[in-house]
């Protein structure tokens, strides 16, 4: 799979570059849940316009303790003295992880032909994002239970190891096993990093912070795909997967010797373990699983067959098991009710969800529609892309240091995702509608991408505010799960709307006949089979790829129209007083 789903589609081949998602990937309380309500910001002051609230009545009608003019967390002083010296070794985690999600686009041939089994490599990247997705949430809450600086190392270590083994493979099932093992250190390395900047850093500056770390994960994501090329070419794909192990060993070293965090909890390991809601993390796992098997079952293979329709109808009843278990089950649940039941936490999360699965399937697009369509070549599609993926970095530094000078992050979410709406209206626009331009193809998805980038960093800031103290690493981790689940939601329908119109319109412009089923069985295979054709039917096929990419895009942008709705739902909270 992957694209974080998948590396590749029916539609796309490995020539195709993976979309590069500037990411990196929160609570609210209830009235009788806030004692530290002060230490997070909770005012009821309206950050935008000043209005005080008075009594226990918020703007929105809701109940709440009034704070006591406690002003918004300041963060770790000694912890953020150390983030000079921490942050190269932090940085390694993020920029592995990243890498480690592209790193194999374009060795998947050389692999799958050293180990005889081509139609198996898609499982590479699958079983790595299964776990990884799975394991995200998780280490919020075991961070909070057995320290953040422990979580981090185990992290390293997975992660390390899984690469060993993945560089040590002697066939195709030892391989996705250590890639899915690799994954659950993985999820790890980038969401601790971001729950420790959050205990270290101020909550205005924060977002700032976010910045450096989007870009260090861009690079890094950018750096895989052709980084693995020339490894494969030149020394074999297993340096792909042997030279991140000891780059991990370094970051662990780095970690274990130069982070020092302040003890918060002295108890013994069992006491620790049994605070841990392993009932609700069996429920959780199981629900992630089978969603996202199902999802790319379906759009990889058929949404007809029983590999996707069971796991699918299985993941509901699991989801709903999973809110059962932490809402009347668990004394210490991962996702406690105040979390799930909280507007502004639900509504970044949606935010997060909606943005990923839209923009990230449309920038997945982008790419075909370069190559089928204008009959560009894949690294020249991969040239067009570079500005769009600058400017999501670029807008997530922009958010951080806009928040930093004013404390307010409402309308900048709200103007951010309604930007990336308008981006991909125009995109669509300029894909055959009113006009079929390159360059104002260009401009929009830069547009998109600023937009976007802004959106994942403000509503970061938005969870963190809206959460207590003790639940901003809960919070932050659930973040990295919807930006999770919605690429693979928004990849997968996506991939679904553009293969029918894609079908249907081969199959009404070339008519039937055996030669026309075998024109169609070979566009749907190939990009390079379009090549072969004659010149008249080549320009029907390149028409239909138009028309295909064409209702990706119409059904992307109605995906991140409900990221823009759901940023009117979260609440303001001023980052400063």
């Amino acid at each position: 799979m992957p694209r974080k789903t998948s590396e590749s589609t029916p539609l796309l081949t490995e020539q195709a570059p993976t979309p590069i998602d500037a990411i990196d990937h929160d609570t609210g309380f209830a009235a009788a849940n806030r004692a530290d309500y002060g230490t997070r910001g909770d005012s009821p002051v309206d950050e935008e316009d000043g209005q005080v609230t008075t009594g226990a009545q918020e703007a929105d009608g809701s109940t709440q303790e009034q704070d006591g003019g406690k002003a918004p967390y300041t963060g770790e002083p000694d912890m953020r003295s150390q983030m000079k010296y921490i942050m190269p070794a932090l940085a390694i985690g993020v920029f592995l992880s990243a890498a480690d999600q592209t790193i194999i686009v374009s060795s998947y041939g050389k692999i799958g032909s050293d180990l005889d089994a081509l139609s198996e490599t898609s499982w590479i990247a699958t079983a790595y994002f299964l776990s990884l997705t799975s394991a995200q949430p998780l280490y919020g809450k075991l961070s909070d239970i057995f320290g953040r600086k422990p979580c981090l190392l185990f992290a390293y270590l997975v992660f390390g190891l899984g690469c060993l083994f993945c560089g040590l493979a002697q066939d195709i099932n030892q391989l996705i096993a250590a890639r899915a093992f690799a994954g659950i250190g993985g999820g790890g390395m980038t969401t601790v990093v971001s729950i420790l900047l959050s205990d270290a850093i101020p909550l205005q500056e924060r977002g700032t912070w976010q910045g450096y770390v989007n870009i260090i994960y861009a690079t890094g994501a950018g750096c895989g795909a052709p980084l693995g090329g020339l490894l494969a070419d030149g020394i074999g794909w297993r340096w792909s997967f042997l030279g991140q192990a000891p780059l991990c060993l370094l970051a662990f070293f780095a970690v274990f010797f130069l982070l020092k965090l302040p003890s918060k909890d002295s108890t013994d390991w069992r006491s620790k373990l049994r605070r841990i809601d392993f009932l609700g993390a069996l429920m959780l796992v199981l629900a992630i699983f089978t969603l996202l098997f199902g999802l790319d079952r379906g759009s990889n293979v058929s949404w007809r067959v029983k590999e996707c329709l069971v796991p699918l109808c299985l993941s509901f009843p699991l989801f709903g098991a999973f809110l059962f278990v932490e809402i009347r089950v668990a004394s210490e649940p991962f996702a406690p009710k105040r979390i799930i039941l909280n507007r502004s936490l639900v509504a970044s999360y949606l935010c997060n969800f909606f943005s990923f699965g839209g923009w990230l399937a449309a920038l997945f697009y982008l790419p075909l529609y370069f190559q089928a369509v204008e009959g560009r070549s894949a690294s020249m599609a991969g040239v067009l892309l570079i500005p769009c993926i600058i400017s999501g970095v670029s807008g997530s530094l922009f958010g951080g240091i806009y928040m930093q000078k004013t404390g307010k992050y409402y309308w900048i979410t709200v103007l951010a995702y309604s930007a990336t709406v308008l981006g991909l209206v125009g995109i669509t626009l300029l894909s055959g509608i009113v006009a079929q331009s390159t360059v104002g193809i260009i401009i929009c998805s830069c547009v998109c991408s600023f937009g976007n980038g802004i959106g994942v960093t403000t509503t970061l800031i938005a969870l963190i505010a809206n959460a207590s103290r003790e639940d901003q690493a809960i919070a932050t981790a659930c973040s990295y799960l919807f930006r999770s689940l919605g690429s693979t939601v928004g990849v997968s329908l996506t991939s679904t709307a553009a293969n029918q119109t894609m079908r249907t319109a081969l199959e009404q412009r070339l008519r039937s006949g055996a030669d026309a089923d075998k024109i169609v069985e070979g566009v749907r295979r190939t990009l390079s089979y379009i090549k072969t054709l004659e010149p008249q039917t080549r320009a029907i096929v390149r028409k239909c790829y138009l028309l295909s990419n064409r209702a990706a895009f119409i059904l992307d942008t109605c995906i991140v129209l409900g990221a823009a709705i759901s940023a009117w739902m979260i609440r303001k909270k001023p980052l400063t007083r």
